[in-house]
């Protein structure tokens, strides 16, 4: 299956300042989110971002075969969590929960279709496959003129 997303503009990103440790995240498709510190209500940390970066892209990684097995309609949830060490400011282990309602499939059918999920996850979740990578990050400073 080819990929249909190729010949689309790639989607621009950025964040806006908008107070003391507040920003607001948006995309050139018009989505926002809010962004800020901890003791901020409302808003998301950056951590959390990533965390729940991770939990959607597992979610929609297994969309299609769960979908096929069990129905257009099935319900699921991602949990996400994993403690920053904040000497080292980094998240050491992520640790993600799918919960599903697998009770109308016999053990045999639900151990498959578990295995294939975490195959389809492993294999196409973009953002589980770069943080378990790493990445190059860099940053550049442009003065406004």
């Amino acid at each position: 299956m080819a990929d249909q997303t190729s010949d689309l503009p790639a989607t621009e990103l950025w964040v806006e300042r908008t107070g003391t440790r507040r920003y607001t995240g948006r995309s050139s498709r018009g989505a926002e989110v809010l962004i800020g510190s901890e003791s901020v209500e409302g808003v998301f940390t950056p951590g959390e971002l990533l965390k729940i970066a991770l939990a959607a892209c597992s979610g929609m990684s297994s969309d299609f075969p769960l979908s096929r097995r069990l129905g257009d309609d099935y319900d699921a949830t991602i949990r996400v969590s994993g403690a920053a060490d904040r000497e080292n400011e980094v998240y050491p282990h992520l640790e993600e929960e799918m919960i599903l309602d697998l009770s109308e499939l016999d053990a045999d059918a639900r151990d498959r279709l578990i295995a294939l999920v975490e195959r389809s996850v492993d294999k196409v979740c973009t953002v589980g496959r770069t943080l378990e990578a790493g990445t190059e990050v860099s940053l550049t400073i442009t003065p406004e003129d």
